[in-house]
């Protein structure tokens, strides 16, 4: 089997001891020598500054890229690309542009009165300043606001021909789903990365929960097996096996990259990553 590349997803540390838990979990997947880490932006910029510093971080310890998430949520524009710009000039060039979930929990967006109407605008306006590499959210399974299928191909066209290099995908719990999308979006005419995004559960409870916020369908035998798993405490290994069996089948299918989510808790992932033969290459030079 090929070894895929990989990259992970992290989120900013809001006190000492979620600081500790970020770095530890950089010092354990950065010597599997990711293609970046991209670090999340919370909703209406709650964690503007915890991001850039958290990115600016990264990108000085690990020497690899860094993707610095941006969305429309509660700031105007102006406001939008200053951020935009103070990633720049911390060397952070890549940036993942997403809408951004509703504010305060919401079932809408509603858009500032000054900023950008969708992710679509965000993207257009990021490329334009010819700085960034752009990537993007992909919804393999019907996103909660979408019509249909189809919907979520045509609107991650429009996301591809506003200027976006790459998309990454919501977590999904059967790799046919991923597969299904992957095929749709290439007889669209979509021929820009499609990146899985991979989720190794953590916590079933949580995972479960997400999932039905965001429109992930849950299989009733998933839900059996974890059941089952927790009343043996074996749940960190059924996670595991069936992580590292998605993905599996996912590089059979001719996947070369992979995005894993790891909720700054590294074991998991790492552990999913060297079943699929991702083994350590570099390590961290320094850690604040």
């Amino acid at each position: 089997m090929p070894t895929p590349a990989v990259s992970f997803e992290v989120f900013p540390p809001r006190n000492v001891d979620a600081a500790f838990k970020l770095w530890d979990t950089a010092q354990a997947l950065a010597p599997l020598a990711p293609r970046f880490f991209s670090v999340t932006y919370g909703a209406g910029g709650t964690t503007r500054d915890l991001t850039h510093d958290a990115a600016h971080v990264l990108a000085r310890t690990s020497g690899l890229p860094v993707a610095g998430h941006l969305t429309c949520v509660g700031a105007s524009r102006a406001d939008t690309l200053a951020v935009a710009k103070g990633y720049a000039e911390i060397g952070v060039t890549d940036i993942v542009a997403l809408r951004g979930d509703p504010e305060g929990g919401g079932d809408s967006f509603t858009p500032h009165p000054d900023g950008f109407e969708d992710s679509c605008e965000l993207i257009t306006a990021l490329a334009e300043t010819g700085t960034f590499n752009i990537r993007v959210g992909a919804y393999p399974d019907v996103h909660p606001e979408a019509a249909d299928a189809q919907a979520n191909v045509n609107w991650l066209k429009r996301k591809f021909e506003a200027g976006a290099d790459e998309a990454i995908t919501q977590f999904f719990f059967d790799a046919d789903s991923f597969l299904r999308f992957r095929d749709a979006c290439a007889k669209a005419g979509i021929d820009k990365p499609v990146t899985p995004g991979i989720l190794p559960i953590v916590n079933w409870k949580s995972a479960r929960s997400f999932a039905e916020r965001c429109g992930t369908p849950i299989p009733d035998w998933l839900d059996q097996a974890f059941d089952a798993a927790i009343r043996d405490d074996r749940h960190d290994l059924l996670a595991t096996a069936l992580c590292t069996e998605m993905c599996s089948k996912l590089v059979d299918e001719g996947v070369d990259a992979l995005h894993f989510y790891t909720l700054n808790r590294p074991d998991l992932t790492r552990n999913v990553c060297r079943a699929l033969g991702v083994m350590p290459q570099i390590a961290l030079s320094d850690v604040a």
